[in-house]
C-alpha cells in the first residue's frame, strides 16, 4: 500500500488510501496498530530519558559526597555604616562561582554547580548572620565580604540544625516550616532597597528593610529557634531572554504575558492534529481548510499606547534583568519546646515583613506551603511526611526540594538579606565588637560569644625533633 506518491507538478503529496482504510477499522484495531507503528519508538525514548536522568543524577551524587560544606558566622562593626548596596556588590563577586558544564561533565563526570545559603537565625533571641558554602569556595566568600566590611570578622561555626531533632513527630519539640515563591513571573521585579527612601527634610531617611524583618527573630525566647535560609546558585543567562519575550510580549498587549507562555514543543504538539485535518480536507473537498477564528484588528504594539503604569512595569523588568541574576529558594523554619511552641509568634510577623516588598502589578516573596496543612484524608501522617521532607531539605539546603528555584537578581537579594544599618536597634545581635588587630602577647582573652561554638579542627601536633648531639653539627650552618 503506497501512503506518498509523487507529483511532478506539486512535489510531495499524501496519498489518502491509508487513512481511508485505517478509519473503517474498529477503534480498538486503530489504537492498536498506531501503537504498532510509533508507540516503541515513544517508550523507548521515554526510557532513555529517564535512564539519562536516574544516570546522571547517581552521578552527581557521588560528585557530590567529595565536598565539604561549612557554615561561617559574619559579624560587622556596629557602627560600619553601609548601605544595602555593599551587599548587592558581595552577591556580584559570588557570581564568580558560576561554572559551565557540558553533557560530558554532567553525565560522565556528574559536574556539579555549588550554591550558596545566606542565612539569618535566631537561637532564643540571638541573633546571627551566616552563610553556608563549599569550602573550597571559602576564599571568594571571604574576598567578596572584606572588600566591602574590612573590619568584619568571619568564623567558621558549627552547623546549627544539629540544635533540633531530625525527626518528627518528636518527643520534645514542634517544628513549622514555611517555603515562598514569587507570585509571578521571574522577570518582575519585588520592591528592593532603593525604593525605601523617603524624604521627611532635606536630608534623604533611609527606612532599613531589614528592621521589620529582625524584629520578628527578636521576638522568641528559651527554648525556641526561628531559622531563614536563601539559597542561591549562580545561573547563565537563560532566564533574561524569557523577560526579553515576555516584555515583548507585554508590549504587543499579550493579556497572558503575565504568567509566562507555552513552551514551544507543546506548541508544536498541538499543531500535528491540525495539519492532519487540513491535508483531510483538502484532498476530499479539494479546497484549503482554514479553522474558524474570531479576527481581531492585528497592530503592532507601541510603548506610546501604554498606560503609565505599564511603562514603569515595563522600565522595572527592564532593569531587573540588566542585573545578575540567582537561582534562588527561601525557607523559614520554626523549632521549640513542647510546652513554649507558638509560631504565631514570630512567623505570622515574618510573612507580614515580606509583604513590605510587593509592589502592585509586579511582584511579590509569599508562602508556596506550609508544613501544617489541612488534607481530607489521611491529615496527620501525610503531616509527618512533609515536615520530615522539611527538615530534611533545609539542613540540607536543597534548591530543588519542594517548589521550583526562581530568580531574583543582586539587587532583590541585598534588599531581602543585608547587614542592619547602625539606627536598627534590634537586641542581641552578634556584632564585631572592635577593629581587627594583632593582640599583644600572652594577652587572657575571655570568650563572650552566643550559642553558636566555633568550628575547630584537631590538629596532631608534629614529632618532637630530637636534640642534635654534642658532636654533631647544626643541620644549617652559614660559613
Amino acid at each position: 500500500m503506497d501512503f506518498f506518491t509523487l507529483s511532478s507538478t506539486f512535489g510531495l503529496t499524501i496519498n489518502m488510501d491509508f487513512w481511508y482504510w485505517l478509519m473503517a477499522q474498529p477503534p480498538a484495531d486503530i489504537v492498536l496498530y498506531i501503537f504498532t507503528i510509533v508507540g516503541w519508538a515513544l517508550l523507548a525514548l521515554v526510557f532513555f530519558y529517564m535512564g539519562a536522568h536516574f544516570w546522571a543524577k547517581y552521578r552527581g551524587s557521588l560528585m557530590e559526597s567529595t565536598w565539604e560544606w561549612i557554615v561561617l558566622a559574619v559579624d560587622v562593626p556596629p557602627l560600619y555604616i553601609q548601605t544595602p548596596k555593599a551587599v548587592e556588590q558581595i552577591f556580584a563577586h559570588l557570581s564568580g562561582a558560576q561554572v559551565s558544564i557540558h553533557v560530558m561533565d554532567k553525565y560522565w563526570t556528574g559536574k556539579r554547580q555549588k550554591s550558596f545559603s545566606f542565612e539569618i537565625i535566631s537561637i532564643e533571641g540571638y541573633i546571627q548572620f551566616l552563610i553556608r558554602t563549599e569550602a573550597g569556595l571559602r576564599d571568594l566568600v571571604e574576598a567578596a565580604i572584606y572588600a566591602q566590611y574590612p573590619e568584619a570578622e568571619i568564623t567558621e561555626v558549627e552547623d546549627y540544625v544539629s540544635m533540633a531533632p531530625d525527626k518528627y513527630p518528636s518527643d520534645t519539640h514542634h517544628m513549622f516550616g514555611v517555603e515562598f515563591q514569587l507570585q509571578d513571573a521571574d522577570a518582575y521585579p519585588i520592591r528592593t532597597y532603593t525604593n525605601f527612601e523617603y524624604k521627611i527634610s532635606k536630608d534623604e531617611v533611609f527606612s532599613d528593610p531589614m528592621a521589620a524583618i529582625l524584629e520578628n527573630f527578636s521576638r522568641i525566647g528559651h527554648g525556641e529557634h526561628f531559622w531563614l535560609q536563601i539559597i542561591l546558585e549562580p545561573t547563565g543567562s537563560g532566564w533574561k531572554e524569557k523577560g526579553i519575550e515576555l516584555i515583548k510580549s507585554l508590549i504587543a498587549g499579550d493579556a497572558h504575558g503575565h504568567g509566562g507562555g507555552v513552551h514551544p514543543f507543546l506548541h508544536f504538539l498541538g499543531d500535528i492534529p491540525l495539519s492532519i485535518l487540513k491535508n483531510i480536507f483538502t484532498n476530499i473537498n479539494g479546497t484549503e481548510f482554514e479553522p474558524v477564528e474570531a479576527h481581531e484588528e492585528e497592530h503592532a504594539g507601541k510603548i506610546s499606547d501604554m498606560t503609565p503604569g505599564e511603562k514603569s512595569t515595563i522600565e522595572a523588568m527592564e532593569e531587573k534583568i540588566a542585573k545578575i541574576g540567582f537561582k534562588t529558594k527561601m525557607r523559614a523554619l520554626y523549632v521549640a519546646r513542647n510546652e513554649v511552641f507558638d509560631p504565631g509568634r514570630c512567623v505570622d510577623g515574618f510573612i507580614g515583613a515580606l509583604n513590605q516588598f510587593h509592589i502592585q502589578s509586579r511582584n511579590a516573596i509569599v508562602p508556596r506551603m506550609l508544613t501544617h496543612t489541612h488534607f481530607l484524608f489521611f491529615n496527620h501522617s501525610r503531616e509527618i511526611v512533609i515536615q520530615n521532607k522539611f527538615f530534611k531539605a533545609f539542613a540540607k539546603r536543597k534548591l530543588k526540594t519542594g517548589g521550583n528555584p526562581y530568580i531574583l537578581n543582586i539587587e532583590e537579594l541585598a534588599t531581602v538579606w543585608h547587614f542592619p544599618l547602625p539606627f536598627v536597634k534590634t537586641p542581641l545581635i552578634q556584632k564585631a565588637g572592635a577593629k581587627r588587630g594583632e593582640p599583644p602577647i600572652n594577652l587572657p582573652i575571655e570568650a563572650d560569644a552566643g550559642p553558636l561554638r566555633a568550628k575547630v579542627k584537631n590538629v596532631e601536633p608534629p614529632p618532637e625533633a630530637e636534640a642534635p648531639k654534642d658532636d654533631e653539627p647544626d643541620e644549617l650552618m652559614y660559613g
